[in-house]
């Protein structure tokens, strides 16, 4: 994303430490899959774990998504505002590809 510096978005602690959370097991999922082919694990087993890093991320845009919409699009609309709509939408589109 073009903007993706420029915008700042101030979260709660508690949602902070639920992203990171999840963040940290996913990247404890990429070393165990590191790990694997550095063993020369076999192909299917690295596959299924890379399968699971990609559903624990897509969880994790999940959780942020609803989050974006929780917030800041529906702030941006009870204010009168439109912006973060059309930017949903340019979202959405490009999350979907």
């Amino acid at each position: 994303m073009e903007n993706c510096c420029m915008k700042t978005k101030m979260r709660s602690e508690e949602e902070k430490k639920a992203l990171i959370n999840r963040l940290s097991r996913i990247e404890g999922q990429i070393r165990g899959i590191r790990g694997m082919v550095e063993k020369d694990a076999y192909c299917a087993d690295i596959l299924i774990q890379a399968s699971a890093v990609s559903a624990a991320l897509g969880s994790f845009n999940k959780e942020l998504l609803a989050n974006h919409i929780r917030t800041c699009v529906s702030d941006d609309i009870a204010n009168g505002g439109g912006e973060k709509v059309d930017e949903l939408i340019e979202l959405l589109a490009k999350l979907l590809k």
